[in-house]
């Protein structure tokens, strides 16, 4: 395994060893790595992570978005991807994840803006990706 952004770079094989039971999370931290969104957000999010912290805000936020895909309803749904570090990394504990998100609360106007940055950045990766087949393309 090797960590190349916010997930490892998975290797597929038939040998049938380090099966997951959520295979389409594996798409998604695709997503992320190729469209660099995991990058911009740990960048964009540094304001908001401790000095010494182990866990990174922009991570942690793609990690949040990747169980809600997958079915999670909590927070503590992370623990899902905690069950697949080779697939999802390192995953925040369950104290670590809301306390996370307190820090981006107390300024969420801020934190909109900089994760929308992020975002915005991370779509146009992916339409330049797309090239003829990206929506604007087409006009």
């Amino acid at each position: 395994m090797m960590i190349t952004g916010v997930y490892p770079s998975v290797r597929v094989d038939a040998a049938g060893l380090g099966v997951v039971s959520h295979a389409g999370g594996l798409l998604l931290t695709e997503t992320v790595r190729v469209s660099g969104l995991g990058r911009a957000l740990s960048v964009a999010l540094v304001p908001w992570r401790p000095a010494r912290a182990v866990h990174d805000p922009g991570k942690l936020m793609c990690d949040l978005a990747v169980s809600l895909a997958l079915g999670g309803d909590w927070l503590a749904d992370v623990g899902l991807l905690r069950a697949a570090p080779a697939v999802f990394g390192l995953v925040a504990s369950d104290p670590t994840v809301p306390r996370t998100v307190d820090r981006l609360a107390g300024d969420v106007e801020k934190a909109l803006k900089a994760v929308g940055a992020a975002r915005a950045g991370a779509c146009l990766r992916v339409w330049e990706l797309a090239g003829a087949a990206a929506p604007h393309a087409w006009v």
